[in-house]
C-alpha cells in the first residue's frame, strides 16, 4: 500500500493540493543553485493511499507533487506529461495548473 501526505488549501474557488511521498517529507532537495524544501508546513496534511489522493488531485485547481510514487501515478493517470517533470536530487517534482 503506497501512502502519501496530502494537504488541501482552499482560497475562494481555488483549491491547491500539495502531495508528497511519505518518506521525503522534511527533506531538502538540491540541484545546482536550486534548493527545494519539502516542508511539513506545506505538504503534511492527511496521510492517505495514493489512489485516494488522486481523487483530490483531479478536483483541484492547482497541484504540487513531489516524490517518485505520487508523480509516477499522476503520469499514469494522464494528469502530468513526462516532459513536465523536474528532477531534483533524483526526486521528481511536478505541478498542475488548471485554467
Amino acid at each position: 500500500m503506497t501512502e502519501v501526505y496530502v494537504n488541501i488549501i482552499k482560497q475562494g474557488h481555488q483549491v491547491l493540493v500539495a502531495a508528497c511521498d511519505v518518506e521525503i517529507l522534511g527533506r531538502t532537495l538540491r540541484k545546482g543553485k536550486l534548493i527545494f524544501e519539502v516542508r511539513e508546513s506545506f505538504y503534511k496534511g492527511s496521510k492517505m493511499k495514493v489512489e485516494e489522493a488522486m481523487i483530490l488531485i483531479r478536483s483541484a485547481t492547482t497541484v504540487n507533487l513531489v516524490g517518485s510514487k505520487i508523480v509516477t501515478y499522476a503520469v499514469k493517470e494522464g494528469l502530468v506529461h513526462p516532459e513536465a517533470i523536474l528532477v531534483i536530487s533524483g526526486i521528481p517534482h511536478a505541478q498542475i495548473v488548471k485554467l
